[in-house]
């Protein structure tokens, strides 16, 4: 879709180009409250063991041997390994065993993620270790999906043999971007030989899936640069790319302060770096998923997308049909019950919950019928990029257009430039408009009232 990058059509979506939500969560993590206790995450867990409900199990190992400048992420960074990596994994079987003894029974498992961070910043055993007491407290289906995050510069093959015999078959890889300028400008060198070889290590050690994952709007980085990392990448034929925007908080990440913000690409100029990432990887065969995913068309993801199945949360698009997850680890969030928990975010609260002999949970937040109703249509539109009419009443039993009576109007600068549909069938994302899906979403957010705020990144 060359237009995309056409001055002209990059200057009128800069107009929407506003702070918004990327929507792994409705409500989002801004609107979980402190008033959600223990106690609260205890009734949760119960009632998943009475249901017997499948769950996916996310494990947040959040050191880094050094942090990149960019990120935005929940990192502890610090080359002392042998000070924090046991003493973590520790307290992170520690919470695994409350969590199991408060579901109260050995639960089937459906899914499982290492997210961080860099899960392999710690050792093979130690990883190890982890995923063997999750199996002995949990019940993992014999096909349970497991994938874990990795960074090249401190993966070896140890790793990802200790990961392969441990049953993950889906890699995400770190990439960001290869070109020299920008990886030092974002504190990140990492030759592009150096991914490749530990992709190709991951293939031959069986596993079937390998993402990229890739950042549009770094430092220094320009059309040109950008399209020769996407060629690089293509040659390792990754079978799902992430082409995330970057997310400026420097108020909020004090470490984003070393980068000069007068090297970022803005507005327009950033637009045209998606739009090219975009026109290169469907010429290539993959297949536009969701707003800032690629996947070849026989992947899992391209085929949920294309039957109106694929889903959305924390641990990024999946095709897993449990719609429940718990969150192990610091700051990690689960969705139980109907509700969102979350840990504590920062590490010494959370060891020291842990070492309290209770849940390290800091907050969360019940979800009521509106906010289901809500998180639906918002999960429709990030996922599916239309919201079926019809498909919503039998959901729900209700008329879409009565219950959003004072939310459909704030389309309407979205429909003008035709980049949302609205008509008796249903809400339809343009092609063009899925630029600015977050956008879309927003009108239906009852906290945002079609306005991001400033803890949230830009939409563009």
């Amino acid at each position: 879709m060359n237009s995309v990058v056409d001055p002209a059509i990059g200057a009128l979506l800069e107009r929407f180009d506003r702070p918004g939500p990327r929507y792994t969560s409705y409500p989002t993590a801004v609107e979980f409250s402190d008033r959600f206790t223990v106690d609260d995450a205890l009734r949760c867990y119960a009632d998943v063991g009475r249901r017997g409900a499948e769950l996916a199990l996310y494990v947040h190992l959040p050191f880094c041997r050094e942090r990149c400048t960019y990120c935005a992420c929940n990192v502890v960074s610090t080359p002392r390994h042998d000070r924090v990596s046991a003493p973590y994994v520790q307290h992170l079987l520690a919470e695994v065993d409350r969590v199991a003894e408060a579901v109260g029974a050995r639960a089937p498992v459906s899914q499982l993620h290492l997210g961080g961070g860099t899960p392999t910043y710690h050792t093979p055993e130690e990883l190890t270790a982890v995923v063997e007491h999750l199996r002995e407290r949990f019940d993992f289906a014999p096909d349970a999906e497991c994938s874990v995050e990795v960074d090249p510069r401190v993966t070896s093959r140890a790793h990802l043999e200790a990961l392969a015999a441990a049953g993950f078959r889906r890699l995400s890889v770190g990439v960001q971007d290869l070109e020299p300028a920008v990886q030092v400008a974002i504190g990140r060198d990492q030759p592009a030989a150096m991914t490749a070889a530990t992709v190709a290590d991951a293939r031959a050690l069986g596993f079937v899936s390998v993402n990229v994952d890739l950042v549009y709007g770094l430092p220094l980085q320009t059309v040109e640069s950008l399209r020769d990392t996407i060629r690089a990448v293509l040659d390792m034929r990754p079978d799902r790319l992430a082409v995330y925007s970057f997310a400026w908080l420097p108020n909020a990440f004090a470490h984003q302060r070393a980068i000069d913000e007068a090297t970022l690409p803005r507005g327009a100029e950033k637009v045209a770096l998606l739009g090219a990432a975009r026109d290169l990887l469907l010429e290539a065969g993959y297949v536009d998923i969701g707003i800032d995913h690629f996947a070849l068309p026989s992947d899992p993801l391209a085929i949920a997308q294309a039957a109106g199945t694929l889903r959305r949360d924390f641990m990024g698009y999946t095709t897993r049909q449990s719609t429940e997850y718990i969150g192990f680890g610091v700051s990690a969030i689960g969705y139980v019950a109907g509700a969102f928990i979350q840990n504590e975010k920062r590490l010494i609260d959370y060891l020291r919950a842990v070492d309290g002999d209770t849940l390290p949970v800091a907050r969360g937040v019940q979800l009521d019928d509106d906010d289901l109703r809500r998180a639906y249509v918002i999960g429709e539109l990030m996922c599916n990029f239309h919201v079926d009419k019809a498909r919503y009443r039998a959901h729900f039993g209700r008329a879409f257009d009565a219950d959003f009576a004072e939310d459909l109007p704030r389309l309407a600068p979205l429909i003008a430039e035709d980049f949302v549909v609205d008509d008796s069938e249903g809400i339809r994302v343009t092609t063009t408009g899925r630029f600015v899906a977050r956008n879309a979403a927003m009108c239906f957010d009852r906290y945002r009232r079609g306005a991001g705020g400033n803890s949230f990144s830009r939409t563009l």
